[in-house]
């Protein structure tokens, strides 16, 4: 009789525990899902209601609009980084990427580095080739991840941020199109040999340590 009553209490003692912890796990979830669209719902604001930003920028000024946008875009930031940090590694697994995906993953990454560099120098012939390396590191930064992490957090992370920038593209084609859009003007070829060597070096810095130290996970296993 005793041991009966001790073997109910400790299954409504893990049912209880198996409750919390699908609670934390669906805090940590809307979190990261809050972050993502605060965070995204700025950066979209120009494209999906260009009237809220001309509104506040004609009533307010130009610097009032680009401190709210800082504001709310840093509010968003933060729940991303503290939502994902807590819901990685407990949320369940979509799909369990093949090595040799975290393998195009990785050489993917180079690249990326490679034209977030060029979007910050004057423009050289990279620049001016794909017209907006900034949006395409950013698509190939979340496509990379996507291939190397199949966990359901990642993909609502990694998966809306490639939208994200799909669309914003997209935008700004029509603005190309329509005359809007300020294109990269060609400044010289040195400045893609530099947007190549600092990507290099930043990609290597990454594969050392950099990853390890502000995410918690190391993209290679050394030794």
């Amino acid at each position: 009789m005793v041991n009966k009553v001790l073997k109910r209490d400790e299954r409504a003692a893990l049912a209880l525990a198996l409750d919390g912890q699908r609670f934390k796990i669906g805090c940590d979830m809307a979190l990261l899902l809050l972050g993502i669209v605060i965070f995204l719902g700025m950066h979209l604001v120009r494209v999906v209601a260009p009237g809220i930003r001309a509104g506040v920028i004609e009533s307010r000024g130009k610097g009032t609009w680009m401190g709210l946008y800082a504001l709310v875009s840093l509010v968003g930031l933060c729940l991303i980084i503290y939502g994902f940090g807590q819901a990685r590694g407990e949320t369940g697994i979509l799909y369990n990427p093949p090595v040799f995906l975290r393998h195009i993953a990785l050489l993917l990454m180079l690249f990326a580095f490679v034209f977030l560099a060029a979007g910050f120098l004057p423009a050289g012939r990279i620049a001016v080739a794909v017209k907006h390396p900034q949006i395409l590191s950013i698509k190939i930064w979340a496509l990379a991840h996507l291939l190397a992490n199949g966990e359901t957090s990642s993909v609502l992370l990694f998966g809306s941020f490639l939208a994200w920038a799909v669309i914003l593209r997209i935008s700004l084609k029509r603005r190309e199109r329509a005359g809007e859009a300020v294109l990269p003007v060609f400044k010289s070829a040195g400045n893609d040999a530099l947007a190549i060597v600092l990507g290099l070096v930043v990609f290597v810095l990454f594969i050392w340590k950099l990853h390890d130290w502000l995410i918690g996970v190391a993209p290679v296993v050394m030794g």
